[in-house]
Parts: structure tokens; sequence; C-alpha cells
């Protein structure tokens, strides 16, 4: 059957000399993977490999056959023309760091398009404004209500939370609890916008620290997430 969709790029890996194997996150039929043979050499071809970029969001059309194995794309275009994502470095940055944790969180080939138009409108956000210093936590953030484990907020008073359950607590009761000022402040950021986040002030500790705990977070809530290859260049250029 053949599809059209909007879509946003997680993934694109090189496969022999000149074919591409694409992961797109599309809006109507979640995550597929695609082989686009001869893209990488083709210069007249309407499908050019400057498209798969990640996180660029794309409108395509493709043929699937839904058998789980590789589809391919009968033809692609932007759908949003972003201004800075892949020109400002710290944008550059944010935009792998989020392929990188979509690549490792989004898994179901069915659809869901909540999911879809937050990563996009959050994307939008992101490309056009400057204030971003917290771009990622609230990101993250804000993704764990699109993936079913968003923190329980009845107890949010208390000072420990606990990452394997999601919830605020009294006292420590397993590793995964934790307790001190990244608690303190993570807290600030559960059910604030992205633009009142920006004015959350933290140090580059504080920072670091709740980066690491929600990505402890992912790991114990998703099955399979790995940490991002991608979080050492981010904690040098926000730290």
């Amino acid at each position: 059957m053949i599809i059209k969709s909007p879509a946003i790029v997680l993934h694109a890996l090189r496969y022999g000399e000149a074919d591409l194997i694409v992961t797109l996150f599309t809006k109507t039929s979640g995550l597929r993977s695609y082989l686009q043979k001869g893209v990488l050499k083709s210069k007249k071809g309407k499908i050019r490999s400057s498209l798969f970029q990640p996180l660029m969001l794309l409108e395509i059309e493709a043929y699937h056959k839904n058998k789980g194995t590789l589809e391919r794309i009968k033809e692609a275009r932007v759908l949003t023309h972003y201004a800075t994502l892949h020109t400002d470095v710290v944008k550059s940055a944010l935009v792998f760091f989020v392929s990188d944790i979509l690549k490792n969180s989004v898994k179901e080939e069915e659809t869901n398009t909540d999911l879809f138009e937050y990563i996009e409108t959050a994307l939008q956000w992101l490309d056009s404004h400057t204030m971003i210093g917290n771009f990622h936590i609230t990101f993250l953030i804000k993704l764990t209500q699109y993936l079913g484990f968003y923190p329980e907020l009845s107890q949010v008073a208390f000072d420990y939370f606990n990452m394997e359950d999601g919830v605020f607590q009294s006292r420590k009761t397993n590793i995964y609890c934790s307790k001190g000022e990244h608690v303190s402040r993570f807290k600030e950021f559960l059910g604030t916008t992205f633009e009142a986040s920006m004015n959350i002030g933290l140090s580059k500790k504080v920072r670091s620290d709740i980066l690491a705990m929600l990505l402890v977070y992912f790991e114990l809530h998703l099955h399979g997430f790995r940490k991002p290859k991608s979080l050492s260049v981010l904690n040098e250029i926000f730290s």
C-alpha cells in the first residue's frame, strides 16, 4: 500500500556504497525503517541524502508492505524548513542528543499522533528561540508523559524521588531513590512550559545531575534504553 504522512528523521545509516537505511517516526504509521537505494550517489533523483539529517520534518509518500521488513520511500520533501537547528552549534548538539533519545525510546510500529505532534512542536520551538539552556531537561520530562511514566505528583512535597516507581516519598526505600538540590530543582520543571522552564536558573552541576537522574529514569522504564553517545558533547557545551 502507498501511504502519505509527515515524518521525523530519527536515524540514517549508510548501507553499502550508495544506500541508506533511514528510520523515521511517521505520523500515520509510527516507527518505520526504509531502504533507499543509490541515494548517496544520486545527483538527479527526487530524493536526496540531505533530506535525512537528524530530526528533519518531512512529508513522505512511501510503499508499506507491513511485513516487518524495510519499506521504500517513493517521494519526500521538507515539511518544515528550519532556520537554526542545523547551523547553530548548540542547537545542533541538542538535535543529536534528542535524536539519540528518540531512537532509543520510540519502538512501536503503531500510530501515536500525540507523541508525533509533541516532538514536532518541541523542535519548532527550539528552532525559533534563543534561550534554550534547559531545553533538553524539559524535553525529556515532557516526553515521559507520552511514553507512559511521567512522575506521580500527589506526594511531590517529599524529599526523595523514587526513580523505579516514579513517585516522591519521605524516605529512601531502594537504591533508585534520589535526594538533593537536583531533585528540588527537578520539581520546578514539572508541569511548566518550555518558555517558563528556560527561566529556571541552574548551576552546571545541578543541570548535569538532573540530566543524569533523568537518563537513569528512562533506563528503568524503557526496555533496551541506552544512554546516548552524544551525552558527553552535550555536557561539554552546557558546562
